[in-house]
């Protein structure tokens, strides 16, 4: 029943940017924490950004904060991820994720409950 399905992902060049989405279906979002992750190839998977169900608090990783901007739109029952001035480092597999609580600040993968597909998103010249 609970599916998520994230699309934008592609090839892109550095300084460039790009719009992730992610897709629910079988629930609405509103009342959810949603996180958004990534995984480089022999790198651990990592938080990148959170949005907060209760009062709608967003969270960054130091290494994207000033280029990621995360939303959501519940009217389309979709939040976004979006990427600018992109850098080979954020090359990477991005997923989202969402847990039952209101809260995402200080939760890590392990608490998130249902996780989508992922995307790839490749920084290359």
């Amino acid at each position: 029943q609970v599916q998520l399905v994230e699309s934008g992902g592609g090839l892109v060049q550095p300084g460039g940017s790009l719009r992730l989405s992610c897709a629910a279906s079988g629930f609405t979002l509103d009342y959810y924490a949603i996180g958004w992750f990534r995984q480089a190839p022999g790198k651990e998977r990592e938080g990148v950004s959170c949005i907060s169900s209760s009062d709608g608090s967003t969270y960054y990783a130091d290494s994207v904060k000033g280029r990621f901007t995360i939303s959501r739109d519940n009217a389309k029952n979709t939040v976004y991820l979006q990427m600018n001035s992109l850098k080979p480092e954020d090359t990477a597999v991005y997923s989202c994720a969402i847990r039952t609580g209101n809260y995402c600040s200080g939760y890590g993968p392990a608490q998130y409950d249902y996780w989508g597909q992922g995307t790839q998103v490749t920084v290359s010249s």
